[in-house]
């Protein structure tokens, strides 16, 4: 996509910044899983385990802030068509987003890591894949009141503030939507809409489903298999979903396919 000059607008910048993050998201993590199920070897170094916290917290958060951002086109999309024909073009807008965001998911890393840091674990051995915040405080040899706090304050908001986003504006593309007269419109904004949809409650349902549920004996099991979901599955389907439904990135996508299997004879003639 970035290679691809005539995919320039801000639907493909954005589909370029989201395929960048996936991928970046499951190399975080999956190898480290791949090694354990090899080896089950469940410890890991503590200077690799924070150094996988910092990665793990900006690039997942990042996520979630390209999902508002990709929200954001759709609302545009929907409610004021003439209005995203403009904003489609300009992407210094969609960089400005960009830049902020990643502004704040890193201060937020910094500052879980930091504090993570700080803990004293009673061991290193990890019923996890890989060093995740909630597992690393289960480790604590004392209970981390002031960590616990600023997770369930600043890491919540963190994290509720673009799903807030998100379902906001999907009201008000509720509200479009039912005006509406138009079938062909109609089918568009229901695609378009629907399938950003999907990923959103795919990726925030299992972001967030460790906050609200309670305390249990399978609690850790739980986790797993919700980490598995959006650091595996969420990541794979965002490719699909997002940039081969887009016209213009299908497009790039193809030319780019058919240059990289043109012979070589042929490429240079």
């Amino acid at each position: 996509i970035s290679g691809e000059g005539r995919c320039n607008s801000s639907v493909c910048y954005v589909a370029a910044d989201t395929s960048m993050v996936d991928m970046g998201l499951t190399s975080i993590t999956l190898p480290h899983a791949l090694v354990q199920a090899q080896t089950h070897h469940w410890t890991v170094p503590f200077n690799s385990c924070m150094a996988q916290v910092f990665l793990y917290l900006a690039v997942g958060t990042m996520e979630l802030y390209l999902l508002a951002v990709t929200q954001s086109l759709c609302l545009k999309m929907v409610v004021n068509p003439l209005r995203y024909a403009a904003v489609v073009t300009q992407r210094s807008l969609c960089l400005k987003m960009a830049a902020a965001s990643l502004a704040l998911v890193i201060s937020h890393a910094i500052l879980h890591t930091v504090m993570a840091a700080q803990l004293r674990y009673c061991g290193n051995r990890l019923q996890h894949f890989f060093c995740n915040l909630q597992i690393l405080l289960r480790l604590s040899c004392t209970r981390p009141i002031v960590h616990e706090l600023v997770v369930f304050t600043e890491g919540v908001l963190v994290v509720l503030a673009p799903c807030a986003f998100i379902l906001a504006s999907y009201v008000r593309i509720g509200v479009a939507v039912s005006r509406l007269r138009s079938a062909q419109a109609l089918r568009k904004a229901l695609s378009t809409c629907g399938s950003h949809l999907t990923v959103v409650t795919l990726f925030y349902g299992t972001v967030i489903l460790p906050y609200l549920r309670p305390n249990s004996s399978n609690a850790q099991e739980h986790d797993r298999v919700a980490a598995i979901f959006y650091t595996a599955v969420a990541p794979a389907l965002n490719p699909l979903i997002y940039s081969l439904r887009n016209k213009d990135v299908a497009a790039a996508l193809t030319r780019s396919m058919a240059m990289f299997n043109q012979p070589e004879g042929q490429g240079s003639s």
